[in-house]
Parts: C-alpha cells; sequence; structure tokens
C-alpha cells in the first residue's frame, strides 16, 4: 500500500530517487534519459517514474515547490519507501555576479528561514549539510565527465517575493552562492531519519544581472546536473 500523498506500491520506488520541484521535469527527465520507465505516482499530478540509467534503476520524483511540499515527499519516501539516497536536482538564483545562468552548484550545505526548522528547534540553529560521500561522488563524476562546477553553501527560502532590494547582500557577504526553496529541509529531514541527501543546482537566473533562462529552459535543459545526479545511483 502507497503512502498519503504517492501511489506507489512498496518496491515500485529505487533506492536512489532524484528529486526535481517540477513534476513536468521529472516527466522530461524519464522520458528522454530513462529507459523502460515506468510511471508509478500521479497524485495531485506530483509525477514520479522509476527506471534504469545505464542498467541502474533509479527513481525521479516531482516534490513541488517550497519546503512545506518537499518535506511531505521526503517523509513519505524514506518513511514509506525506504529511500536511501535522495538528490534534489533543481534550479536556483544566483546572488553572484560571476556566476552565470546554466553553470552547476554542488551544495555542501542549506541556511534558510524554514519554519519547521523553527519548530524543530526553537532559538538554536541547525547546520544542514548534504551528505559528504555523496557530494564528494558528485564532485569527482563531475571532473570525469569535464562539466564544471561550483561547490558551496545556498540559502532556502520560504518567500519567493520579497521587496528589500538589500535582502541577499549579508548572505552573499557570508559566502552564499545561490537562493533556491527546498534543500533546507532535505538536508534536516534526511540527517534525522538516517538517509543520505544532495543538492544539486543549476543557475536559471542571475539575481544580480537580471539575467534568466525561459520557462521551458528550465523544464527541459540542464542536462549537466541530471549527467551527475544519475551517476551517483
Amino acid at each position: 500500500m502507497g503512502s498519503i500523498h504517492i501511489g506507489a506500491e512498496v518496491g515500485e520506488i529505487a533506492e536512489t530517487v532524484l528529486l526535481p520541484g517540477d513534476p513536468l521535469r521529472a516527466k522530461f527527465v524519464a522520458e528522454n534519459m530513462l529507459t523502460d520507465a515506468v510511471c508509478y505516482n500521479n497524485v495531485r499530478g506530483m509525477l514520479g517514474y522509476t527506471g534504469y540509467y545505464q542498467g541502474k534503476r533509479v527513481s525521479v520524483q516531482g516534490s513541488g515547490m517550497g519546503m512545506g511540499s518537499t518535506a511531505i515527499y521526503v517523509n513519505e519516501l524514506i518513511e514509506t519507501y525506504k529511500v536511501k539516497n535522495l538528490i534534489r536536482v533543481g534550479t536556483c538564483g544566483s546572488i553572484r555576479a560571476d556566476i552565470g545562468v546554466g553553470e552547476v552548484i554542488l551544495c555542501m550545505s542549506a541556511s534558510g528561514d524554514s519554519g519547521a526548522n523553527n519548530a524543530y528547534f526553537g532559538t538554536m540553529h541547525f547546520a544542514a549539510t548534504a551528505d559528504f560521500g555523496l557530494l564528494l561522488k558528485a564532485y569527482e563524476v563531475a571532473q570525469k565527465l569535464n562539466i564544471p562546477t561550483h561547490q558551496g553553501s545556498i540559502f532556502s527560502t520560504n518567500t519567493f517575493y520579497d521587496d528589500n532590494p538589500q535582502r541577499w547582500d549579508k548572505w552573499e557577504k557570508h559566502g552564499i552562492l545561490g537562493v533556491e526553496m527546498e534543500s533546507q529541509i532535505l538536508f534536516t529531514i534526511a540527517k534525522r531519519l538516517n538517509t543520505k541527501a544532495l543538492t544539486i543546482l543549476t543557475v536559471s537566473d542571475n539575481i544580480r544581472t537580471g539575467i534568466a533562462a525561459s520557462a521551458k529552459e528550465r523544464e527541459q535543459s540542464y542536462t549537466d546536473m541530471f549527467r551527475i545526479a544519475f551517476e551517483l545511483a
């Protein structure tokens, strides 16, 4: 029997799951990069597929936008389906002018404004970090594939729109490379439930320069980060 938000039977999801936020990106990747892909979930339109990449069984599951949605799928994938490796593959906005659209970031840690983390830890602050083994392997794979990457910290926010033009200045000053909406809660839950997690991001827009990719490019491109992620399977 499946979980509340995922309609798959236990055993239909691989031990390694890639987590794009956009379910249509999961569909595109399954149809174009996997063989024998089978759709195991369409509950709420949050598509999930299991197939094979170079003979290795792997799943791709849409997680939605924001930490609330991501937390639901991460919890259910680990608790119900016993997933061992969760790899977020998504987009981010760069807050450094020298990191351009299309470049890949391997995330070491995620600062953020998760209300869930406030509920867990109160006035204390948890350092939400990626699994080092996955991070190291991703770096080595990227080098082998001749894919340049940036390694560093990112910021996960629940607030996409903000009126403060200096919002990211202090974060850039402290070494943050980019901004997205999911990784802080992914890393936190994975650590609590003893599961490995990593985030690989492609820069979809540069907040400093204003340069941005189109919606179609966000959905169907960025194969470099998927090549790295699938090699980890």
